[in-house]
């Protein structure tokens, strides 16, 4: 596209040169008549791959998952309202778990509110504006394009604020705007780093460095906004110097090499690994990175640690103590900490006296019926340096946990929105932007149920995840938090769905299994095929994780306190 001659780029055309520059390969789309068009004009990048999925919600999920993948930003092309409003959840929780993704939708013509009209798919009322107002709520930066000429600052303003922030952002391209004529790109970069204000790192280093030092049984905790100050790096470094025991937050892990010699496992108040919480809560010193303390990564607000011990850094900021430092930026801290904090591995030691090993259950005779505790150990031998584990809300999430990731692998949560259904797109799009591996997911049955029909469109691009379905009639997690009829679902025949959903097409597989051998055989084949595979597990109702019981009994207790009267 960058040799067309510059008479031909329109506003289309911009915004697909612009999601390329920006590392995007594959975008996720559904059409409608108000961004028919523009699909027309992001199609006429040959760099650039339409992903056509069944439904809004998931595309947005797609997206989710594909940003996951690539570190980097995703995006998703609807139409005006009908479809910006159901892709709004998917929004939602990428602004919830800090990924970069690009909400584009189609809008209506630039004539037809000043000319009063009223207009199909809205609300009945001459007013437009209503859906960038309902994103300006979950992105970081909203666009409305109504003139060519302000188009191009207008999308480099947003992408800049998604590269930037490491959070969503809409763009709304009116239908008659889309195929009109504007500037051509002119080269330039997204990837620009923020920096620390160099008075304010300096006085925050000096600070935690004399805090730290002099601290017997100094802890490093990994939380999940490491991530989104691209600080994964730093943090090893720092670990690898300091020699401190490291422990993650639920909703971190896999952002951290396991396989580092001060791991101490999931810091997750009562369910934490055993013997990680009784360290970090008893530690002297404690510098957490990244955290997000909800009651979901605390257990029902069940950690244990003491607030003055404890440096709190966020991706620009750091408190200690009554201080704050702002403009420091979390990666610049880690990277100055790096040779000025003494080695110390007083807590790792108190770690190896008080932990247990993990026990893996040995398999059973081949007819045995299947446990939860059965399948994972499978999963564990599944793992590699190349696999990512990606776990829906449910017993999945504690089972996953307690995992070892190998050196390499990846592991994928969404822990702080929690938006069941999420997997099933997020596997879409993840499987698409992986450069390595493969990928498995862990679904529970009423999950999949909400978003199914994107199993379709992963059969449709040929993309090849693991999808162990785990069928134990209902939603699992909230049976352990507040138990009643509308726990329980439908029941469908899973494996089955493959073949519907394939219709004579593509090399997708799928297979139900109600015993360890069958399990067993399912995985070999799995392993040998290069399509989609999806293992229907029957598992009884009543199996899940101890810690599930143990967190969900935490949950309900913070979400049942009485209420208190003003």
């Amino acid at each position: 596209m960058t040799t067309r001659d510059i008479r031909h780029w329109t506003v289309g055309t911009y915004l697909a040169q612009r999601l390329k520059d920006v590392g995007i390969r594959h975008y996720f789309a559904l059409p409608g008549d108000y961004n028919l068009v523009l699909l027309d004009q992001l199609l006429l990048e040959p760099d650039l791959k339409m992903i056509s999925c069944c439904n809004e919600l998931n595309a947005g999920y797609a997206a989710d998952g594909y940003a996951r993948a690539t570190q980097g930003p995703a995006a998703a092309v609807v139409t005006f309202s009908v479809g910006g409003l159901s892709m709004i959840n998917a929004v939602a929780g990428a602004y919830a778990e800090d990924l970069p993704l690009i909400a584009i939708s189609g809008g209506p013509n630039t004539n037809s509110e000043a000319e009063w009209e009223y207009l199909h798919h809205t609300l009945g009322e001459v007013n437009y504006s209503y859906q960038r107002e309902m994103y300006s709520y979950v992105t970081a930066e909203t666009v409305i394009i109504h003139h060519p000429k302000l188009a191009p600052a207008a999308i480099d303003r947003a992408l800049d604020t998604a590269m930037l922030r490491r959070k969503p952002v809409y763009i709304e391209v009116a239908a008659n705007v889309a195929n009109a004529p504007t500037s051509a790109p002119i080269p330039r970069g997204f990837a620009r780093r923020p920096t620390s204000d160099p008075d304010s790192l300096a006085a925050a280093v000096k600070h935690i460095v004399d805090f730290l030092n002099g601290a017997e049984r100094p802890v490093l905790i990994a939380g999940s906004r490491v991530r989104a100050a691209s600080a994964q790096k730093a943090l090893c470094d720092l670990a690898h110097s300091c020699k401190y025991g490291l422990a993650s937050m639920p909703d971190a892990k896999g952002l951290l090499p396991e396989t580092l010699e001060s791991f101490m496992g999931i810091y997750w108040g009562p369910v934490s690994t055993p013997g990680c919480s009784e360290i970090v809560d008893t530690a002297d010193a404690l510098l957490f990175a990244g955290p997000l303390f909800t009651d979901y990564t605390t257990t029902g607000h069940q950690l244990c640690f003491q607030g003055d011990k404890a440096i709190l850094v966020q991706p620009t900021s750091v408190q200690l103590g009554d201080t704050c430092y702002s403009n420091v930026h979390m990666r610049d801290l880690l990277n100055a900490l790096v040779g000025q904090l003494s080695a110390n591995d007083g807590a790792l030691k108190a770690y190896h006296r008080v932990s247990s090993p993990k026990h893996i259950p040995k398999p059973g005779k081949p007819d045995t019926p299947l446990t939860s505790r059965q399948l994972f150990a499978r999963i564990q031998k599944l793992l590699d340096r190349k696999s990512t584990l990606l776990v829906e809300t449910g017993d999945s999430w504690f089972n996953g946990m307690e995992l070892s990731l190998p050196e390499g692998a990846q592991f994928e949560i969404q822990m702080q929105y929690g938006s069941i259904g999420w997997s099933v797109g997020a596997s879409l799009g993840y499987a698409l932007g992986m450069s390595k591996g493969r990928l498995i997911s862990c679904i529970g049955d009423g999950s999949f149920q909400l978003t199914a029909q994107e199993i379709s469109t992963m059969i449709r691009y040929g993309v090849n995840p693991i999808i162990f379905l785990i069928n134990n009639g209902g939603y699992t997690i909230e049976v352990e938090i507040h138990d009643g009829p509308y726990n329980t679902i439908k029941n469908w025949d899973y494996a089955k769905l493959i073949e519907t959903f394939s219709a004579g097409e593509g090399n997708a597989w799928g297979c139900r299994v109600t015993t360890q051998g069958e399990l067993d055989q399912a995985i070999t084949e799995a392993k040998k095929r290069s399509g989609l595979c999806l293992i229907e597990v029957l598992i009884d109702r009543n199996d899940c994780n101890v810690n599930l019981l143990r967190w969900g009994n935490q949950v309900a207790r913070n979400n049942s306190r009485a209420h208190r009267s003003i």
